[in-house]
């Protein structure tokens, strides 16, 4: 399966970018092929200018500042977001991302006033996360990074397609032995992916 990882960590030593290659080494070992995009290593450009803002129903026009992300994104059969949570929400590289990226004629269109997905190629989602806030304190926050992965992305590709969402809560009292195991179950998950 070709499956697009889409990663927005900006500190190449960190532990999300051990997530990051674990991943990639995971889902390569079980013989996917894999597009590794690295929006910071890539130098993504996340804003959404005036000009993006007013030709953004324009398809294909809306396309051509974003058309090699947008041609990664039409190939892939399945993706996996690896990233941090912060403020309970995407870093903005990452947000930036599906606002420039994930366009009307790209992933979705408008058919008598009504929303169609246009990528239904998209088989499968998976999501490794990494919260500063323990399970409880993004439980009461209502815990919008998941809900985005599990329903908002999710209703976008095909329909009922199977979510993989591993997340290690609590970050900022983690410990060498919460990061490994950790680690160890986004190594076994991408496995099976």
């Amino acid at each position: 399966m070709k499956v697009l990882v889409l990663h927005s960590h900006p500190v190449e030593e960190s532990y999300g970018a051990a997530l990051h290659r674990q991943a990639i080494e995971s889902l390569k070992s079980a013989g996917h092929e894999v597009d590794d995009c690295n929006l910071y290593a890539e130098g993504f450009d996340p804003v959404l200018s005036r000009h993006d803002r007013v030709i953004y129903h324009d398809f294909p026009e809306n396309t051509e500042a974003v058309k090699p992300y947008v041609e990664r994104l039409q190939r892939t059969e399945a993706l996996v977001i690896v990233t941090p949570i912060w403020n309970f929400g995407f870093p903005a590289i990452l947000k930036g991302y599906f606002d420039r990226v994930w366009l009307p004629g790209v992933s979705f269109e408008l058919v008598d006033g009504k929303v169609r997905s246009k990528l239904q190629h998209i088989r499968k989602l998976g999501a490794v996360l990494t919260y500063g806030a323990d399970p409880f304190r993004a439980f009461i926050a209502g815990n919008p990074p998941k809900k985005i992965v599990k329903r908002v992305l999710r209703a976008q590709i095909k329909p009922f397609a199977p979510v993989v969402f591993l997340a290690h809560y609590d970050m900022n009292r983690s410990t060498d032995e919460t990061r490994g195991r950790f680690l160890a179950k986004v190594k076994a998950e991408m496995a099976r992916f």
